[in-house]
């Protein structure tokens, strides 16, 4: 990899969701060089995910045609895996390793969805909430599929939504948090009229579809395919009859490569100052990673970490109004959707719960920490590199994961043989 032929940027933004499109637009207004990078095919995350084509999202469609400066550099299908030195990163391709230079970084890695297991989770057609919806967005299909959508959070009602409308049948959408924590969340949300237009426009979508609170799946069942779900609905068990099950506990920051810089992480998310520069010099975070809050605060963090990368500071300040609003908002959250202690009792001995090394619950068990478990059970070591079973057993066991090496994701031999190269 010859360094004059690497690409340059004064702003490398990772990360082609909300946020980082709302980072790398503001810092290209600005007239300097920009790289956006993401490892998906096309840009949006998984929030936006096919509505640039569709135009549905009329929100989307104008990030989509902001992003469209000379100054941006945009590079989907590239995934960062190795930061050899400062101000250098290592990503892969599908056929080349590039060599990302860079001034300022800003890194809007988004979220995944936290999975929680219980028996039969492993099942063929038991599926993340986000990742059925992003499924049948790519073309799966769905109609007349009865789909039993559970978990907690509000995007459980977004992807029920979606279902429905492509045809989709829902016997039930169930809510783990209390009826009692929803109700409150409902009246905090007066103070926010657009989020009442949000909700009023599910209700209508949802209309018909039975929604419990206090529920959650027990147990699902079938031979080679699914064939239906056990649920506790408000302390009963109740089986239904389903195709799919698409469930989902919320989100969890992605926030490995921040790790791997040197970040300093809190609580499971990127500590960050006012102007969203993280705890490393030149180095900003945007979005999800700094606390789960949806696309306008992805939005408006996104904004100010391109300002001040480009040295806009005055700019980005007048953001931080629209962003206190959005961050209370988060903590409303955070209050409604935590996760009840009772969701701990549901894995058996014998469930799985690292599906990449096939360890049980009752393997894990007998350990006190992660690195423990990683040592005598390969619990993490697999292709997903604990990304699934991490969050799962910091849930079930208090277990934090206590470190991040490279690559942060699987990456070919060869791609690792220019890492050596480098070094």
């Amino acid at each position: 990899m010859g360094e004059d032929s690497q690409p340059r940027f004064d702003v490398l933004v990772i990360g082609g969701g909300p946020a980082g499109i709302a980072a790398a637009v503001r810092a290209a207004e600005c007239g300097v060089r920009v790289g956006l990078v993401d490892d998906n095919p096309s840009f949006g995350g998984q929030i936006w995910r096919g509505e640039f084509e569709s135009g549905h999202d009329q929100n989307a469609v104008r990030w989509s045609d902001l992003l469209r400066s000379p100054e941006v550099t945009r590079l989907c299908g590239t995934r960062v895996f190795h930061q050899p030195e400062a101000g250098v990163l290592l990503a892969e391709g599908s056929d080349s390793v590039r060599e990302l230079r860079y001034q300022n970084l800003v890194l809007a890695t988004g979220a995944r969805e936290r999975f929680l297991p219980f028996p039969g989770w492993t099942q063929p057609n038991v599926m993340g909430a986000g990742g059925l919806q992003a499924m049948v967005k790519s073309g799966l299909p769905i109609r007349g599929k009865r789909v039993v959508v559970a978990g907690t959070g509000p995007l459980l009602l977004a992807v029920a939504a979606y279902l429905h409308q492509q045809g989709a049948e829902v016997p039930m959408i169930c809510e783990q948090s209390p009826l009692g924590r929803l109700a409150r969340f409902g009246v905090a949300l007066l103070a926010y009229p657009e989020k009442i237009a949000q909700g009023l426009r599910l209700k209508k979508q949802l209309a018909g579809i039975p929604f419990a609170t206090n529920s959650w799946p027990l147990a699902a069942h079938g031979g080679t395919t699914l064939e239906s779900v056990t649920i506790s609905r408000s302390g009963k068990t109740e089986v239904i009859p389903c195709d799919y099950l698409a469930c989902g506990f919320h989100l969890v920051p992605n926030v490995e490569l921040q790790s791997l810089l040197g970040c300093q992480i809190s609580g499971g998310y990127v500590q960050v100052d006012d102007l969203q520069q993280t705890s490393v010099k030149r180095v900003f975070c945007a979005g999800e990673p700094t606390g789960i809050g949806g696309v306008e605060l992805a939005l408006v963090e996104g904004q100010i970490a391109g300002l001040a990368a480009v040295g806009e500071t005055k700019a980005a300040r007048k953001l931080f109004g629209e962003r206190r609003k959005a961050r209370r908002f988060v903590r409303m959250l955070d209050r409604t959707f935590r996760l009840r202690p009772e969701l701990r009792d549901l894995p058996a001995a014998e469930t799985i719960v690292c599906r990449c090394e096939d360890v049980s619950y009752s393997r894990l068990r007998e350990h006190r920490s992660w690195r423990a478990a990683k040592l005598q059970t390969r619990c993490g070591m697999g292709p997903c590199q604990g990304r699934v079973c991490g969050p799962a057993t910091q849930f079930l066991f208090q277990w934090n994961p206590d470190s991040v090496r490279p690559p942060v994701f699987p990456a070919r031999v060869e791609s690792l043989g220019g890492v050596v190269r480098t070094q």
